[in-house]
């Protein structure tokens, strides 16, 4: 059975963030000890200064959840269709504004244009999901008779 290009861009765009979120969310539980002290200094001079311990445990759970979804979803998109990588590609984008905020209230505004990047790699993913979720005259699923339509005179 033959796959469209347009499930195997999906699929890349759910594989690069699994990779992404979960090698980030692995760095943050086998070295949690250092992603700390690193992130106190980062937002050391922030209204959030006090909370970092708790956001980072936060940051984790969303990098882990989002880079599990998106891997599922990598191979559920053969099975099932472009639906599942829906909530996956949400649930990115989700975790990259919360980075994006981060990054913002720290002033590293070189980190936030690079997370800007990143998004725009899962809006387009979203955008996949949607246009292969739609029936397409070379797909066969377009209906054969026409609509009516009515008389607008």
């Amino acid at each position: 059975m033959g796959y469209s290009w347009d499930l195997v861009a999906l699929a890349l765009v759910c594989l690069f963030f699994a990779v992404c979120f979960l090698q980030s969310g692995w760095d943050k539980v086998t070295d949690w000890k250092g992603n700390l002290e690193w992130l106190t200094g980062h937002f050391g001079q922030t209204p959030v200064k006090r909370l970092v311990p708790l956001l980072l445990l936060k940051v984790t759970f969303l990098e882990l959840l989002s880079g599990a979804a998106c891997l599922v979803s990598t191979v559920l998109i053969f099975v099932l269709g472009p639906w599942p990588a829906m909530p996956a590609l949400c649930l990115a984008g989700l975790t990259l504004v919360v980075l994006f905020a981060g990054q913002r209230i720290a002033k590293d505004y070189a980190g936030a244009a690079t997370l800007a990047s990143y998004f725009l790699v899962a809006i387009v993913g979203v955008m996949i999901a949607v246009w292969a979720s739609e029936p397409h005259p070379s797909s066969g699923l377009v209906e054969t008779v026409p609509r009516a339509v009515p008389n607008l005179r």
